[in-house]
């Protein structure tokens, strides 16, 4: 018996030492995980080795990322994986767009690290329209104006803090500012890059031009650089304090970016949503569509895998629910909420874009109110509440199929539902019926998954996108729901 299971355990080692672990840091506004990636038997098998939360600070009346303790929970992640002796050879970090920070000459952080929900950027808007139109910007970029990306961030900071900008010495998402202090090594990645709205969406490039329009410091925008790009390997210090070295390689570092790349699909013509904090729906296009109409419909045009264009709608998404939960639902799960939004009745309807919902002190007032001053019926109890905004997400994820199916002429039967948000069986049960398509729901760690296929892309696990997508459809339960 001992000898069998010092066989046993002598195997075990083996299949360690022998398996390929790629590992993504998936950093999300509310939470951030470390999840292990490896292929056996032809299937991608995923484990989460560690996980801890994230949220914006009050700080002296800015809303703040807490930078230094979202690192210090990546160090701790790595860690983790040298105790369990899984220790993954490549490793990438996503998170969400638009935010970033400046670097000085030392490389210290200039300022606060400002989140997009602040209210810096208000007003920002009518200073850039000065310099330029939103339609030639529109023209230019491709990208749906929305008051927190990173050209209204910077105009807040030359208008309230032009000497942050006098003292920058480059500028990284924050993605990128992670990868710097994992391995000394600063590069831009193109896919987070255009969420800035400062990308030119033809030349897939810093467009220069604008952003000397604008006054903002040409030297700070570094080269861009693609998904499944190396960085480096992890500087010294970092190998000594997680007890190992491994290549960091670049995802698509925007957490959208990456979900997408995970879409399950094996046609070309995918129609998705990665459903989470934010409802990002969409499909992919080879050329951005940056025409008028385009961009009266509230359409961006936001870099992905290979030069592809997410052509996608920002819809607030599971926002909503998630703030609801925390002011009148904090003992019930997702789960229960979902039941008892299922058995209401409630026919009212909101905007989930309009702006009052994006930071509002009170989610279900301003769902109240909404509903107030259109005529509709007050929601009161916790089901009406997410009733209403179930069943309003369902409306606009219709509404914005028509619009989709309008811009690129296609028709698309099916929709696939990808992140977190894929687990909502009520949203998903309401979107089936408001598209008119089947909906095929899965997998829930699309954007973690996403990271870990670029990494296998580089180091040719997957000879194409095809290949690796097919292979998340063989790897996870996809569920469906007819129209």
């Amino acid at each position: 018996m001992k000898f069998e299971s010092a066989r046993k355990r002598s195997g075990e080692q083996m299949e360690q030492i022998q398996t390929e672990y790629y590992l993504a840091v998936d950093i999300g506004a509310s939470s951030g995980r470390h999840i292990l990636g490896y292929r056996k038997d032809g299937k991608l098998q995923l484990e989460e080795v560690y996980r801890f939360q994230n949220g914006l600070e009050n700080q002296d009346g800015t809303l703040c990322w807490n930078l230094p303790q979202l690192f210090d929970e990546i160090l701790t992640g790595l860690r983790r994986c040298k105790e369990i002796n899984k220790i993954p050879s490549y490793m990438g970090v996503d998170t969400w767009g638009v935010d970033f920070v400046l670097l000085d000459k030392q490389d210290q952080i200039i300022g606060k690290t400002v989140g997009y929900r602040d209210e810096r950027t208000e007003g920002m808007d009518h200073l850039v329209q000065n310099k330029i139109s939103n339609r030639e910007l529109y023209e230019r970029t491709g990208i749906q104006k929305q008051i927190f990306n990173t050209i209204y961030q910077l105009m807040a900071i030359k208008e309230k803090n032009p000497d942050w900008l006098d003292r920058a010495e480059s500028m990284l998402m924050i993605p990128d500012y992670f990868h710097f202090l994992l391995t000394g090594v600063k590069k831009m990645e193109y896919t987070n890059a255009t969420t800035t709205q400062l990308v030119h969406a033809r030349e897939k490039a810093w467009d220069q031009e604008l952003i000397s329009l604008l006054g903002y410091p040409k030297h700070v925008f570094k080269e861009l650089s693609m998904p499944g790009e190396l960085v480096g390997n992890l500087l010294p210090k970092v190998q000594e304090y997680v007890g190992f070295d491994c290549q960091v390689l670049l995802p698509a570092t925007h957490d959208t970016g990456s979900a997408v790349l995970a879409v399950p699909a094996v046609t070309e013509d995918i129609l998705y949503i990665s459903s989470g904090t934010w409802s990002l729906m969409g499909t992919e296009q080879r050329n951005a569509i940056c025409t008028e109409e385009s961009q009266k419909n509230n359409f961006t045009n936001e870099g992905g895998y290979e030069h592809r264009f997410r052509y996608l709608k920002n819809i607030m998404g599971l926002w909503m629910i998630q703030s609801m939960k925390k002011e009148i639902a904090q003992d019930l799960s997702f789960a229960q909420i979902c039941e008892m939004a299922s058995k209401e009745s409630i026919a009212s309807l909101v905007d989930c874009n309009d702006g009052r919902f994006l930071a509002p002190k009170s989610m279900t007032e301003a769902i109240r109110c909404y509903c107030k001053e259109t005529n509709q019926q007050e929601p009161q109890t916790i089901g009406e509440v997410a009733s209403v905004i179930y069943n309003s997400l369902a409306k606009c994820y219709g509404d914005t199929v028509t619009e989709i199916e309008e811009m690129t002429g296609k028709h698309y039967s099916t929709i696939h539902i990808v992140g977190g948000g894929a687990n909502a069986e009520y949203l998903n049960h309401l979107t089936a019926r408001h598209t008119k398509r089947v909906v095929l729901a899965g997998p829930i760690e699309a954007t973690a998954i996403g990271n870990i296929l670029a990494q296998m892309l580089h180091t040719r696990e997957f000879s194409s996108i095809l290949e690796a997508r097919t292979c998340v459809k063989e790897s996870f339960a996809i569920k469906e729901y007819d129209a």
